[in-house]
């Protein structure tokens, strides 16, 4: 933990996602990206991960993401944890200050699979159907 830091808590019961917020003030500019550290360091446990997520009152009403959703932490990582926001807004600046709720992190299992090089797929309904082949 850095400086002053707010502890990881569910804002509600049920809640999937752990409020995060901001250790800095800064600004960001239209169209323009900053990592934003958070103040806290977790050890996750093996076999799970965790997941930096936007807020979605942040980017309906501000248009503020993050750039690399989902940001992926592994369970052997003990840095600082951090988001890379994005301003998406094309004429506003969006102001960050410490304390402010800037994203969450929701902690998943994780499995590990076993690789296998092949030459043939087995063949499902979908095939090779992406990117709207389903129709509307």
């Amino acid at each position: 933990m850095t400086g002053q830091f707010h502890l990881l808590k569910y804002a509600h019961p049920g809640d999937g996602g752990l409020d995060l917020y901001s250790s800095i003030d800064c600004k960001l500019k239209p169209l323009e990206r900053k990592l934003i550290p958070t103040g806290i360091k977790i050890a996750i446990p093996k076999g799970y991960a965790g997941f930096v997520q936007p807020k979605s009152g942040l980017a309906i009403k501000n248009g503020i993401s993050i750039v690399n959703t989902p940001g992926l932490i592994d369970s052997g990582y003990r840095g600082e944890v951090c988001a890379i926001l994005i301003n998406l807004d094309p004429k506003n600046v969006f102001k960050v200050k410490k304390g402010d709720k800037i994203c969450q992190l929701v902690i998943q299992k994780v499995e590990k699979i076993k690789l296998e090089v092949t030459e043939d797929l087995d063949e499902t309904s979908r095939g090779e159907g992406g990117f709207g082949s389903t129709g509307k």
